[in-house]
């Protein structure tokens, strides 16, 4: 039954929904704070947020984490010099959000506090709160990069990754 629940609430997560849930001013915003973010880091950050996993995936019982861990390598998150890429994946359907981090930065911040930065955001998307859980995460996630890995030369910085609908 609750496979069957699933299913119906990926089917009626239209791309319309996203746009919805994550219009061009919330794009824009998300695209400002992680900007914002990679100025203060040598690290890597990006979001994507992904409305409905496809049926084949569905059926296969694919997760949220499992198609996380997809992304994170379509989108080249781990293509950092000391492997401290970070994404945060938002699967709408699930109101699930997994947060992907390179070995040198999940060495130092480790599952649960990742976990904890996900359970916020988690919660700002249950109250439909989308675009300010995403920041706060962005905001949580730039304290760790900057404690372990603070930005030392701007030109160090390439340009800062675009928020993605998938």
């Amino acid at each position: 039954m609750e496979n069957i629940k699933r299913i119906l609430s990926h089917l009626l997560t239209t791309h319309w929904r996203v746009r919805r849930a994550f219009p061009r001013k919330a794009m824009r915003a998300i695209g400002q704070a992680i900007a914002q973010s990679e100025s203060s880091h040598v690290g890597h950050l990006c979001f994507a947020v992904e409305g409905a996993l496809s049926f084949s995936a569905l059926w296969k019982g694919v997760t949220a984490r499992e198609r996380a861990l997809e992304v994170f390598s379509q989108l080249r998150v781990w293509d950092t010099e000391q492997n401290n890429g970070v994404l945060i994946y938002l699967l709408l359907a699930d109101r699930s959000v997994e947060i992907v981090a390179d070995r040198g930065i999940h060495a130092r911040v480790g599952a649960q506090g990742w976990q904890a930065i996900c359970s916020q955001m988690e919660a700002a998307c249950r109250r439909a709160e989308y675009e300010r859980g995403v920041i706060d995460g962005i905001r949580s996630i730039t304290l760790r990069l900057t404690q372990h890995f603070p930005a030392r030369d701007r030109r160090e910085q390439r340009l800062p990754g675009k928020p993605v609908i998938l």
